[in-house]
């Protein structure tokens, strides 16, 4: 069995009137916030597929689905931590996390490191595990436009170790 898996996420959601920018489960002050079912918290969004990706789990639209009138306006980060559970059951715990999130407006260094601490807590690891990265696309295309807000991750999971599932030498095998 192999001991990592790899996942990637992507997910994409409106500016609006009207609602909050939450992003990595913090709200961001701007005019404009996120259309969707739940709190369309595109960063934490990603974070969810690549985690369920990693495992071939299916995608977060299979198990929240925007249909189902349970999740509306639900907190994304509550359904992240729902995620993780669902990877520890299964054996695996994060190694890292890259994420990258596409905005031209608002600037969102200033609130990186708040997104990463949340987004560790919610995963119950170091931070030092989470990377978020804002970028914008010099006004070209949708999000540069400021039509909407995009984001990318891509995590490493580790199988996690059971014990006495390792040589005095170091070396691996299974029970």
């Amino acid at each position: 069995m192999t001991p990592f898996r790899i996942g990637h996420g992507y997910d994409v959601h409106r500016l609006t009137e009207g609602r909050k920018l939450i992003l990595g489960g913090i709200e961001i002050p701007h005019r404009l916030g996120l259309e969707g079912h739940s709190d369309a918290d595109v960063l934490t969004h990603a974070v969810m597929d690549a985690l369920l990706g990693a495992l071939a789990l299916g995608d977060i639209g299979q198990h929240f689905p925007d249909t189902d009138p349970e999740y509306a306006g639900a907190d994304s980060i509550g359904l992240l931590r729902h995620v993780h559970a669902l990877i520890l059951h299964k054996g695996w715990q994060i190694g890292n996390l890259d994420a990258t999130v596409l905005a031209q407006k608002p600037k969102l260094s200033p609130y990186i490191p708040q997104m990463r601490r949340r987004l560790a807590d919610a995963l119950c690891c170091g931070i030092e595990q989470i990377s978020v990265k804002a970028t914008t696309e010099e006004k070209l295309g949708f999000t540069g436009q400021e039509q909407g807000i995009a984001a990318h991750c891509v995590v490493l999971l580790e199988r996690i170790p059971r014990p006495g599932s390792f040589r005095p030498e170091g070396r691996a095998f299974p029970l």
